[in-house]
Protein backbone atom coordinates (compact mmCIF):
# COMPACT_ATOMS: atom_id res chain seq x y z
CA UNK A 1 0.00 0.00 0.00
CA UNK A 2 3.13 2.36 0.83
CA UNK A 3 4.20 1.80 -2.88
CA UNK A 4 0.95 3.43 -4.36
CA UNK A 5 1.96 6.61 -2.47
CA UNK A 6 4.44 7.36 -4.49
CA UNK A 7 3.68 9.90 -6.77
CA UNK A 8 4.74 7.85 -10.17
CA UNK A 9 2.24 5.27 -9.09
CA UNK A 10 -0.47 7.28 -7.51
CA UNK A 11 -0.73 9.49 -10.53
CA UNK A 12 -1.85 6.66 -12.92
CA UNK A 13 -3.76 4.93 -9.48
CA UNK A 14 -6.24 7.69 -9.33
CA UNK A 15 -6.51 8.21 -13.34
CA UNK A 16 -8.16 4.54 -13.52
CA UNK A 17 -9.79 5.27 -10.25
CA UNK A 18 -11.56 8.11 -12.08
CA UNK A 19 -12.23 6.00 -14.77
CA UNK A 20 -13.82 3.48 -12.76
CA UNK A 21 -16.28 6.09 -10.69
CA UNK A 22 -17.04 7.20 -14.22
CA UNK A 23 -18.00 3.90 -15.45
CA UNK A 24 -20.14 3.60 -12.64
CA UNK A 25 -21.86 6.73 -12.65
CA UNK A 26 -22.58 5.62 -16.63
CA UNK A 27 -23.94 2.64 -15.48
CA UNK A 28 -26.57 4.11 -13.95
CA UNK A 29 -30.24 4.02 -15.80
CA UNK A 30 -30.34 7.92 -14.67
CA UNK A 31 -27.64 8.29 -16.84
CA UNK A 32 -29.63 7.24 -20.37
CA UNK A 33 -32.07 8.93 -22.09
CA UNK A 34 -34.37 6.41 -22.09
CA UNK A 35 -33.14 4.90 -18.47
CA UNK A 36 -32.22 1.51 -19.33
CA UNK A 37 -28.83 0.61 -17.74
CA UNK A 38 -26.20 1.12 -20.36
CA UNK A 39 -23.83 -1.87 -21.79
CA UNK A 40 -20.39 -2.31 -19.75
CA UNK A 41 -18.28 -1.64 -22.27
CA UNK A 42 -19.93 1.29 -23.93
CA UNK A 43 -19.89 3.05 -20.07
CA UNK A 44 -16.20 2.17 -19.74
CA UNK A 45 -15.27 3.30 -23.73
CA UNK A 46 -16.93 6.52 -22.30
CA UNK A 47 -15.86 6.97 -19.28
CA UNK A 48 -12.34 6.29 -20.32
CA UNK A 49 -12.65 8.92 -23.09
CA UNK A 50 -13.97 11.50 -20.94
CA UNK A 51 -11.42 11.30 -18.38
CA UNK A 52 -8.48 10.97 -21.33
CA UNK A 53 -9.84 13.68 -22.75
CA UNK A 54 -9.90 12.08 -26.18
CA UNK A 55 -13.30 12.10 -27.28
CA UNK A 56 -13.55 9.12 -29.56
CA UNK A 57 -17.49 7.46 -28.69
CA UNK A 58 -19.50 4.47 -29.16
CA UNK A 59 -22.36 6.32 -29.12
CA UNK A 60 -24.23 9.84 -30.09
CA UNK A 61 -23.18 12.02 -26.67
CA UNK A 62 -25.98 14.22 -27.43
CA UNK A 63 -29.07 11.39 -27.75
CA UNK A 64 -27.54 8.61 -25.97
CA UNK A 65 -27.10 10.18 -22.58
CA UNK A 66 -29.41 11.88 -20.37
CA UNK A 67 -28.79 15.55 -18.91
CA UNK A 68 -27.41 13.59 -15.78
CA UNK A 69 -24.93 11.43 -18.10
CA UNK A 70 -23.46 14.69 -19.82
CA UNK A 71 -23.12 16.43 -17.26
CA UNK A 72 -20.98 13.47 -15.79
CA UNK A 73 -19.09 13.21 -18.97
CA UNK A 74 -18.61 16.78 -18.61
CA UNK A 75 -16.78 16.85 -15.39
CA UNK A 76 -15.10 13.52 -15.89
CA UNK A 77 -12.91 15.29 -18.78
CA UNK A 78 -12.72 18.72 -17.20
CA UNK A 79 -11.05 16.75 -13.89
CA UNK A 80 -9.16 14.28 -16.69
CA UNK A 81 -7.91 17.54 -18.13
CA UNK A 82 -6.57 19.61 -15.32
CA UNK A 83 -5.03 16.36 -14.11
CA UNK A 84 -5.69 13.82 -11.16
CA UNK A 85 -2.90 15.23 -8.73
CA UNK A 86 -3.40 18.86 -10.29
CA UNK A 87 -7.63 18.94 -9.41
CA UNK A 88 -6.84 17.09 -5.89
CA UNK A 89 -3.97 20.03 -4.70
CA UNK A 90 -5.93 22.90 -6.23
CA UNK A 91 -8.83 21.26 -3.93
CA UNK A 92 -6.60 20.68 -0.69
CA UNK A 93 -5.19 24.54 -1.53
CA UNK A 94 -8.85 25.81 -1.24
CA UNK A 95 -9.34 23.82 1.86
CA UNK A 96 -6.48 25.27 3.63
CA UNK A 97 -4.59 21.72 3.79
CA UNK A 98 -1.52 23.81 2.70
CA UNK A 99 0.97 22.46 -0.29
CA UNK A 100 3.08 19.43 0.82
CA UNK A 101 6.45 17.93 -0.88
CA UNK A 102 4.18 15.06 -1.63
CA UNK A 103 1.66 17.02 -3.50
CA UNK A 104 4.75 18.74 -5.34
CA UNK A 105 6.32 15.78 -6.45
CA UNK A 106 3.08 14.34 -7.77
CA UNK A 107 1.99 17.14 -9.51
CA UNK A 108 5.26 17.32 -11.02
CA UNK A 109 4.91 13.87 -12.21
CA UNK A 110 1.16 14.64 -14.05
CA UNK A 111 2.31 17.80 -15.44
CA UNK A 112 5.72 17.12 -16.67
CA UNK A 113 9.24 18.47 -15.35
CA UNK A 114 8.48 21.60 -13.05
CA UNK A 115 10.64 22.98 -10.79
CA UNK A 116 9.65 21.89 -7.20
CA UNK A 117 9.43 25.48 -6.07
CA UNK A 118 7.49 26.45 -9.52
CA UNK A 119 4.61 24.19 -8.71
CA UNK A 120 1.84 26.24 -6.89
CA UNK A 121 2.65 29.00 -9.26
CA UNK A 122 1.81 26.98 -11.77
CA UNK A 123 -0.82 25.14 -10.34
CA UNK A 124 -2.77 28.77 -9.53
CA UNK A 125 -1.90 29.55 -12.88
CA UNK A 126 -4.18 26.64 -14.37
CA UNK A 127 -6.86 27.43 -12.48
CA UNK A 128 -6.89 30.74 -13.21
CA UNK A 129 -6.23 30.12 -17.33
CA UNK A 130 -8.89 27.34 -16.85
CA UNK A 131 -11.51 29.32 -15.26
CA UNK A 132 -11.46 32.54 -17.72
CA UNK A 133 -11.06 30.90 -20.44
CA UNK A 134 -13.60 28.43 -20.02
CA UNK A 135 -16.10 31.36 -19.08
CA UNK A 136 -14.91 33.90 -21.83
CA UNK A 137 -15.26 31.04 -24.34
CA UNK A 138 -19.20 29.99 -23.35
CA UNK A 139 -20.12 33.28 -23.04
CA UNK A 140 -19.36 34.27 -26.51
CA UNK A 141 -20.85 30.65 -27.88
CA UNK A 142 -23.64 31.22 -25.83
CA UNK A 143 -24.60 34.79 -27.07
CA UNK A 144 -23.84 33.49 -31.03
CA UNK A 145 -25.74 30.06 -30.55
CA UNK A 146 -28.70 31.85 -29.12
CA UNK A 147 -28.89 34.60 -31.52
CA UNK A 148 -27.77 33.24 -34.55
CA UNK A 149 -29.42 29.46 -33.96
CA UNK A 150 -32.54 28.34 -33.56
CA UNK A 151 -31.92 27.28 -29.62
CA UNK A 152 -33.64 28.87 -26.46
CA UNK A 153 -31.69 30.35 -24.26
CA UNK A 154 -31.23 27.09 -21.88
CA UNK A 155 -30.24 24.91 -24.63
CA UNK A 156 -28.02 27.68 -26.12
CA UNK A 157 -26.24 27.78 -22.64
CA UNK A 158 -25.78 24.33 -22.03
CA UNK A 159 -24.43 23.70 -25.36
CA UNK A 160 -21.85 26.86 -25.04
CA UNK A 161 -20.70 25.70 -21.64
CA UNK A 162 -20.60 22.05 -23.07
CA UNK A 163 -18.07 22.64 -26.39
CA UNK A 164 -16.12 25.24 -24.21
CA UNK A 165 -15.36 23.08 -21.24
CA UNK A 166 -14.37 20.17 -24.33
CA UNK A 167 -12.54 22.38 -26.17
CA UNK A 168 -9.73 24.08 -23.70
CA UNK A 169 -9.69 20.35 -22.22
CA UNK A 170 -8.67 19.66 -25.65
CA UNK A 171 -11.77 16.35 -24.81
CA UNK A 172 -13.98 16.81 -28.08
CA UNK A 173 -16.84 15.87 -26.53
CA UNK A 174 -19.52 17.31 -28.37
CA UNK A 175 -23.38 17.24 -27.80
CA UNK A 176 -23.91 17.46 -31.25
CA UNK A 177 -24.31 14.06 -33.44
CA UNK A 178 -21.63 15.79 -36.15
CA UNK A 179 -19.84 17.67 -33.94
CA UNK A 180 -19.32 21.04 -34.99
CA UNK A 181 -20.29 20.28 -38.69
CA UNK A 182 -23.21 22.54 -38.45
CA UNK A 183 -21.33 25.34 -37.80
CA UNK A 184 -18.72 25.14 -41.11
CA UNK A 185 -19.41 28.70 -41.92
CA UNK A 186 -19.17 30.29 -38.61
CA UNK A 187 -15.98 31.67 -37.62
CA UNK A 188 -18.20 33.01 -34.55
CA UNK A 189 -18.30 29.33 -33.24
CA UNK A 190 -15.27 27.83 -34.77
CA UNK A 191 -12.81 30.77 -33.69
CA UNK A 192 -13.10 30.92 -30.20
CA UNK A 193 -12.80 26.67 -30.29
CA UNK A 194 -9.78 27.00 -32.17
CA UNK A 195 -7.85 29.51 -29.73
CA UNK A 196 -9.50 27.77 -26.57
CA UNK A 197 -7.49 24.34 -27.76
CA UNK A 198 -4.65 25.79 -29.21
CA UNK A 199 -3.58 27.92 -25.54
CA UNK A 200 -4.31 24.50 -23.27
CA UNK A 201 -2.24 22.77 -26.09
CA UNK A 202 0.44 24.94 -25.26
CA UNK A 203 1.27 23.79 -22.12
CA UNK A 204 0.98 25.66 -18.58
CA UNK A 205 5.26 26.11 -18.33
CA UNK A 206 4.80 28.14 -21.53
CA UNK A 207 2.15 30.11 -20.19
CA UNK A 208 3.95 30.69 -16.94
CA UNK A 209 6.97 31.94 -18.64
CA UNK A 210 5.21 33.92 -20.88
CA UNK A 211 3.53 35.89 -18.08
CA UNK A 212 6.60 35.94 -15.93
CA UNK A 213 8.80 37.59 -18.91
CA UNK A 214 5.91 39.15 -21.03
CA UNK A 215 6.76 39.11 -24.22
CA UNK A 216 10.38 39.96 -24.26
CA UNK A 217 11.00 36.47 -26.12
CA UNK A 218 15.05 36.49 -25.05
CA UNK A 219 14.47 35.60 -21.78
CA UNK A 220 11.85 32.85 -22.67
CA UNK A 221 12.75 29.46 -21.46
CA UNK A 222 14.39 26.99 -24.61
CA UNK A 223 10.91 24.97 -23.65
CA UNK A 224 8.72 27.96 -24.15
CA UNK A 225 10.82 28.80 -27.53
CA UNK A 226 10.58 25.28 -29.21
CA UNK A 227 7.26 24.91 -28.18
CA UNK A 228 5.73 28.15 -29.38
CA UNK A 229 7.98 27.78 -32.74
CA UNK A 230 6.95 24.01 -33.00
CA UNK A 231 3.08 25.13 -32.59
CA UNK A 232 3.61 27.82 -35.01
CA UNK A 233 5.07 25.87 -37.65
CA UNK A 234 3.36 22.56 -37.21
CA UNK A 235 -0.38 24.92 -37.35
CA UNK A 236 1.31 26.64 -40.49
CA UNK A 237 2.29 23.17 -42.17
CA UNK A 238 -1.08 21.84 -41.63
CA UNK A 239 -2.99 24.29 -42.99
CA UNK A 240 -1.12 24.53 -46.01
CA UNK A 241 -1.44 20.81 -46.61
CA UNK A 242 -5.32 20.27 -45.75
CA UNK A 243 -6.26 23.70 -47.75
CA UNK A 244 -4.28 22.00 -50.88
CA UNK A 245 -5.04 18.45 -50.74
CA UNK A 246 -8.89 18.84 -49.72
CA UNK A 247 -9.10 21.81 -52.01
CA UNK A 248 -11.50 19.80 -54.49
CA UNK A 249 -12.60 16.90 -52.59
CA UNK A 250 -16.54 17.03 -53.06
CA UNK A 251 -16.74 15.36 -49.99
CA UNK A 252 -15.08 18.63 -47.87
CA UNK A 253 -13.47 21.73 -49.24
CA UNK A 254 -14.79 21.49 -52.49
CA UNK A 255 -18.22 22.94 -52.60
CA UNK A 256 -17.15 25.84 -49.99
CA UNK A 257 -16.26 29.38 -51.34
CA UNK A 258 -12.94 30.78 -50.20
CA UNK A 259 -13.64 32.08 -46.77
CA UNK A 260 -15.47 28.93 -45.62
CA UNK A 261 -12.29 26.90 -47.10
CA UNK A 262 -9.78 29.11 -45.42
CA UNK A 263 -11.75 28.88 -41.87
CA UNK A 264 -11.64 24.92 -41.99
CA UNK A 265 -8.74 24.08 -43.14
CA UNK A 266 -7.13 26.65 -40.30
CA UNK A 267 -9.63 24.47 -38.34
CA UNK A 268 -8.44 20.80 -39.12
CA UNK A 269 -4.99 22.42 -39.09
CA UNK A 270 -5.73 22.68 -35.00
CA UNK A 271 -7.94 19.91 -34.25
CA UNK A 272 -5.39 16.80 -34.98
CA UNK A 273 -3.33 18.76 -32.37
CA UNK A 274 -5.45 16.17 -30.03
CA UNK A 275 -8.95 18.04 -29.76
CA UNK A 276 -10.85 16.15 -31.74
CA UNK A 277 -13.93 18.26 -32.85
CA UNK A 278 -14.46 18.65 -36.82
CA UNK A 279 -16.19 20.62 -38.83
CA UNK A 280 -15.39 18.39 -42.27
CA UNK A 281 -16.18 14.63 -42.78
CA UNK A 282 -12.73 13.21 -41.76
CA UNK A 283 -14.66 9.97 -43.37
CA UNK A 284 -14.51 11.36 -46.65
CA UNK A 285 -10.59 12.89 -46.35
CA UNK A 286 -8.52 11.93 -49.38
CA UNK A 287 -5.69 9.18 -48.19
CA UNK A 288 -3.15 11.86 -48.48
CA UNK A 289 -5.24 14.12 -45.70
CA UNK A 290 -5.10 11.06 -43.61
CA UNK A 291 -1.54 10.79 -43.95
CA UNK A 292 -1.06 14.21 -42.96
CA UNK A 293 -3.27 13.98 -39.90
CA UNK A 294 -1.61 10.73 -38.54
CA UNK A 295 1.64 12.66 -38.29
CA UNK A 296 -0.13 15.78 -36.53
CA UNK A 297 -1.79 13.67 -34.20
CA UNK A 298 1.29 11.35 -33.12
CA UNK A 299 2.85 14.98 -32.77
CA UNK A 300 0.07 16.35 -30.36
CA UNK A 301 0.77 19.31 -28.52
CA UNK A 302 2.37 21.26 -26.08
CA UNK A 303 4.07 19.58 -22.86
CA UNK A 304 2.14 19.93 -19.29
CA UNK A 305 -1.02 21.09 -21.06
CA UNK A 306 -4.26 18.93 -22.14
CA UNK A 307 -2.89 17.63 -25.40
CA UNK A 308 -1.83 14.42 -26.02
CA UNK A 309 0.47 13.07 -28.63
CA UNK A 310 4.50 12.44 -28.07
CA UNK A 311 4.43 16.36 -27.68
CA UNK A 312 5.94 19.48 -30.15
CA UNK A 313 9.27 19.21 -27.84
CA UNK A 314 9.68 15.29 -28.15
CA UNK A 315 9.24 15.96 -32.27
CA UNK A 316 11.53 19.06 -32.16
CA UNK A 317 13.97 17.47 -30.15
CA UNK A 318 14.28 14.53 -33.11
CA UNK A 319 14.53 16.93 -35.30
CA UNK A 320 17.65 18.86 -33.99
CA UNK A 321 19.23 15.21 -33.62
CA UNK A 322 18.77 15.02 -37.16
CA UNK A 323 19.79 17.95 -38.30
CA UNK A 324 22.70 17.85 -36.13
CA UNK A 325 24.19 14.62 -37.42
CA UNK A 326 23.42 15.26 -40.82
CA UNK A 327 25.18 18.54 -40.75
CA UNK A 328 28.21 16.75 -38.31
CA UNK A 329 27.67 18.79 -35.39
CA UNK A 330 28.70 17.49 -32.03
CA UNK A 331 25.65 18.97 -30.16
CA UNK A 332 21.91 19.16 -31.01
CA UNK A 333 20.32 22.35 -30.04
CA UNK A 334 18.21 25.20 -31.38
CA UNK A 335 18.32 28.74 -30.12
CA UNK A 336 21.66 28.73 -28.96
CA UNK A 337 21.32 26.48 -26.92
CA UNK A 338 22.14 21.92 -26.79
CA UNK A 339 20.19 19.26 -25.28
CA UNK A 340 20.96 17.61 -22.77
CA UNK A 341 21.92 14.09 -23.61
CA UNK A 342 19.19 12.61 -21.24
CA UNK A 343 16.64 14.95 -22.49
CA UNK A 344 17.64 12.96 -25.97
CA UNK A 345 17.21 9.70 -24.95
CA UNK A 346 13.53 10.37 -23.16
CA UNK A 347 12.97 11.68 -26.62
CA UNK A 348 13.86 8.58 -28.27
CA UNK A 349 12.44 6.81 -25.51
CA UNK A 350 8.66 8.46 -25.81
CA UNK A 351 8.62 8.11 -29.52
CA UNK A 352 9.84 4.57 -30.02
CA UNK A 353 7.95 3.21 -27.40
CA UNK A 354 4.42 5.63 -28.53
CA UNK A 355 5.31 3.77 -32.28
CA UNK A 356 5.46 0.61 -31.01
CA UNK A 357 2.61 0.69 -29.14
CA UNK A 358 0.28 2.14 -31.60
CA UNK A 359 1.56 -0.35 -34.27
CA UNK A 360 0.91 -3.23 -32.19
CA UNK A 361 -2.80 -2.11 -31.70
CA UNK A 362 -3.06 -1.33 -35.38
CA UNK A 363 -1.71 -4.94 -36.15
CA UNK A 364 -4.03 -6.68 -33.89
CA UNK A 365 -7.83 -4.63 -34.97
CA UNK A 366 -6.96 -5.36 -38.66
CA UNK A 367 -5.93 -9.08 -38.04
CA UNK A 368 -9.75 -9.51 -36.85
CA UNK A 369 -11.43 -7.01 -38.79
CA UNK A 370 -11.83 -6.03 -42.34
CA UNK A 371 -11.84 -2.41 -42.06
CA UNK A 372 -9.21 -0.63 -43.85
CA UNK A 373 -5.77 -0.46 -42.60
CA UNK A 374 -5.62 3.29 -43.26
CA UNK A 375 -8.76 3.91 -41.19
CA UNK A 376 -7.66 1.61 -38.51
CA UNK A 377 -4.35 3.35 -38.20
CA UNK A 378 -5.82 6.63 -38.01
CA UNK A 379 -8.38 5.35 -35.01
CA UNK A 380 -5.30 4.21 -32.91
CA UNK A 381 -3.02 6.62 -33.23
CA UNK A 382 -6.33 9.03 -32.54
CA UNK A 383 -6.61 7.00 -29.90
CA UNK A 384 -2.81 7.31 -28.23
CA UNK A 385 -2.85 10.43 -29.04
CA UNK A 386 -5.85 11.55 -27.39
CA UNK A 387 -7.21 13.29 -30.13
CA UNK A 388 -10.69 11.90 -30.49
CA UNK A 389 -11.04 12.67 -34.21
CA UNK A 390 -12.78 9.16 -36.02
CA UNK A 391 -13.17 8.19 -39.75
CA UNK A 392 -16.46 6.67 -38.33
CA UNK A 393 -15.21 3.07 -37.25
CA UNK A 394 -15.52 3.31 -33.61
CA UNK A 395 -18.84 1.90 -33.04
CA UNK A 396 -18.55 -0.92 -35.41
CA UNK A 397 -15.51 -2.30 -33.89
CA UNK A 398 -15.81 -5.55 -31.92
CA UNK A 399 -15.36 -5.70 -28.07
CA UNK A 400 -12.31 -6.62 -27.90
CA UNK A 401 -10.86 -3.84 -30.70
CA UNK A 402 -12.81 -1.31 -28.16
CA UNK A 403 -11.07 -2.64 -25.64
CA UNK A 404 -7.75 -2.19 -27.37
CA UNK A 405 -8.53 1.62 -27.67
CA UNK A 406 -9.70 2.06 -24.29
CA UNK A 407 -6.00 1.08 -23.54
CA UNK A 408 -4.03 3.26 -25.98
CA UNK A 409 -6.95 6.06 -24.36
CA UNK A 410 -5.56 5.39 -21.11
CA UNK A 411 -1.71 4.58 -22.08
CA UNK A 412 -1.81 7.67 -24.38
CA UNK A 413 -3.07 10.05 -21.45
CA UNK A 414 -0.93 8.90 -18.17
CA UNK A 415 1.79 9.10 -20.50
CA UNK A 416 4.58 6.04 -21.87
CA UNK A 417 6.95 7.34 -19.54
CA UNK A 418 4.84 7.62 -16.05
CA UNK A 419 3.67 4.00 -17.19
CA UNK A 420 6.81 2.32 -17.76
CA UNK A 421 8.53 4.25 -14.68
CA UNK A 422 5.58 3.17 -12.66
CA UNK A 423 6.21 -0.20 -12.78
CA UNK A 424 10.44 0.07 -12.79
CA UNK A 425 10.03 2.24 -9.46
CA UNK A 426 11.77 0.65 -6.28
CA UNK A 427 14.39 -0.90 -8.68
CA UNK A 428 17.90 0.45 -7.44
CA UNK A 429 20.16 1.72 -10.25
CA UNK A 430 23.10 -0.54 -11.15
CA UNK A 431 26.03 0.16 -9.25
CA UNK A 432 28.31 -0.57 -12.55
CA UNK A 433 28.76 0.60 -16.18
CA UNK A 434 29.77 -2.21 -18.94
CA UNK A 435 32.81 -1.28 -21.01
CA UNK A 436 31.59 0.70 -24.08
CA UNK A 437 31.83 -0.43 -27.60
CA UNK A 438 30.63 1.13 -31.13
CA UNK A 439 28.58 -0.58 -33.36
CA UNK A 440 27.59 -0.16 -37.49
CA UNK A 441 24.23 1.71 -37.72
CA UNK A 442 22.48 2.19 -40.69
Amino acid sequence: MESLRHPIRLVPSLFLLAIAIGTAALSLPIATADGIRAPFLTALFTATSAVAVTGLVVVDTGSYWSPFGQVAILLMFQIGGLGIMTAATLFGLIAGRGFGLHDRLATQVERGRLETGDALSVLKLVFAVTVAVEAVVALVLWARMALAYDMGIGAALWHAVFHSVSAFNNAGFSTFADSVMGFQNDSMILGPIMVSVVLAALGFPVMQDVRDKRFDWRRWSLHSKVTLAGTAALLALGFAAILAMEWSNPGTLGPMGLGAKLLNAAFHSVMPRTAGFNSLDVGAFEDQTLMANYLLMFIGGGSAGTAGGIKVTTFVVLFAIVLSEVLGRRDAGLFDRRFGSEVERQALTVTAMAGGIVFAAATYIASITRLPLPEILFECISAFATVGMSTGITADLPPSAQLVIVVLMFVGRVGTITVATALAVGRPPRPYRFAKENLIVG
